[in-house]
């Protein structure tokens, strides 16, 4: 099997596990804005901006460390259980922390009004930190159909509850059917956002039960001068991560602060429907990371990064027209009418995140360098521009102002990686071609959801031209990778 075709076949299996589930929790988005008005919906947001911030500095970059030695470590053992033993102790003072600073926590939070939310906050961050080198050990291992299923049980559990207590329940009491007394308790006690939460700590918690073993195959040692390594390594990894998740999630938390917590939960509604973009990245990202590192000692490895690079943008395209030109119907049949006010930023943050995706695939020269400090100054620079950008825009344009922020930000960072990139390790991508296939979909974009909004005849010829237009420029070297076995 050719490396390439290696390569999509793992990332189609880990787009399974990625992207379905996420699916599947796309979906929910519907229950969740039918159920809760736009306040609580805000409530939804904020919880999960606190647990963004707070996973990335519990693992503090040691996922992509983890990557970077397993494939130079001759001995695994030590590497796994030091990488385990490191989040580990992460998680437990982060639990010590949050039970002695716990009325502090409730009041940073805004909690106030709502304090079990803290409690499976701690839970959700604790139980997710400890899963991830397991999981980035099935990864690393080329176990994909084992990640696959423990991800799908994972959000089957979540769909399951969130089902039960936001829509079945609450249909049932209506109808007056019958319901188990204990079930009735807990939904008569427990605010309806809150079930949102406790179904992620369940499904947490049983995907760390089935984690357990693969943790039991290893000798435990903590080897001390290769989590230096490690630690060095990862450090501006981890600061890139805390500056990403400023870029992903300031925007909402200061439209909260600034204009209001309804329309910080449109905005977060709509925001939404950008989940296309961000699984087709996720999806091809976890494919990705692994095989950019065991592939860096092999003759052709640039030239194969610069063609990965180009089928990511064709696919990214594709995706980003797909969604704008259908966008009016997707919010029909994801999001309640009351939350469509904010459709017009979708467009801005498919191309944003797009941008995020290219940046990632460009990323690779400073993580195969072990120049990670350049992903903290890029994200840096980002987090810089959003901050700035939002606080300027938000006041005077509302909550569009924060999605363009979020376009300049990642805009810049996919820049400023690419050239500096070409200094350290040249990778020769074709700009010119990529380049006009990025181009043509965001005038088709602009076209489409500017002049014919729901003009579907129209934009369904659109989307087909354009991948016409790719289909001949690119069959020749498609057919090649199918039919190429070795």
């Amino acid at each position: 099997m050719s490396t390439l075709k290696r390569f999509f076949k793992d990332t189609f299996i880990y787009g399974i596990a990625a992207v379905l589930p996420r699916v599947i929790n796309f979906l929910l988005v519907r229950i969740h804005t039918d159920a809760l008005p736009t306040t609580n919906y805000a409530e939804n947001t904020n919880f999960y901006i606190w647990a963004s911030l707070f996973s990335v500095i519990l693992t503090f970059g040691m996922e992509t460390a983890f990557f970077r030695f397993y494939s130079k470590e001759e001995k695994k053992d030590p590497l796994i259980s030091t990488t385990f033993i490191a989040v580990l102790a992460a998680a437990f003072v982060f639990v010590v922390f949050g039970l002695l600073f716990y009325n502090q926590l409730i009041s940073l939070f805004s909690f106030e009004n709502n304090q079990l939310q803290l409690k499976l906050l701690i839970a959700i961050l604790a139980l997710d930190t400890l899963a991830v080198i397991p999981f980035a050990y099935l990864r690393a291992s080329g176990r994909p159909i084992k990640y696959a299923f423990i991800k799908l049980i994972n959000v089957g559990i979540i769909v399951f509850i969130n089902l039960l207590f936001l829509k079945f329940i609450p249909i049932f009491n209506e109808n007056e059917t019958y319901i188990p007394g204990f079930l009735t308790n807990i939904f008569e006690s427990t605010s309806l956002v809150n079930f949102i939460f406790i179904a992620n700590v369940i499904g947490s918690a049983v995907c760390l039960i089935m984690l357990v073993p693969y943790l039991l195959k290893f000798k435990w040692t903590f080897d001390t001068l290769l989590f230096k390594k490690l630690i060095s390594y990862s450090w501006p990894i981890a600061i890139a991560g805390i500056a990403y998740v400023i870029n992903e999630n300031l925007d909402k938390y200061l439209i909260g602060q600034l204009i209001g917590d309804s329309e910080m939960g449109i905005y977060s509604a709509c925001y939404k429907l950008a989940i296309f973009m961000n699984l087709y990245i996720m999806a091809f990202r976890l494919g990705a990371e692994p095989f950019f590192f065991n592939h860096s000692d092999k003759l052709n490895a640039k030239e194969t990064y610069a063609r990965i690079l180009n089928y990511f943008i064709i696919i990214g395209s594709l995706v980003f027209v797909g969604i704008v030109v259908f966008i009016d119907f997707l919010k029909q049949l994801f999001i309640n009418h009351l939350y469509w006010d904010a459709i017009i930023i979708v467009p801005i943050v498919l191309l944003a995140n797009l941008f995020l995706g290219i940046y990632h695939n460009l990323a690779i020269w400073y993580k195969l360098t072990d120049k990670t400090r350049y992903a903290m100054i890029f994200s840096l620079i980002a987090a810089a521009i959003t901050i700035v950008l939002n606080l300027i825009l938000i006041p005077t344009v509302g909550y569009i102002g924060a999605a363009w922020a979020t376009l300049a930000a990642y805009g810049t960072m996919m820049i400023l990686s690419y050239f500096i990139g070409k200094k350290y390790y040249p990778v020769p991508y074709n700009i010119q071609k990529s380049g006009s296939y990025l181009i043509a979909s965001i005038v088709i974009s602009y076209v489409s959801f500017v002049f014919f909004r729901e003009n579907y005849l129209v934009s369904f010829g659109l989307v087909f031209l354009f991948g016409s237009l790719i289909f001949y420029n690119e069959k020749n070297e498609i057919l090649t990778i199918i039919k190429r076995k070795k």
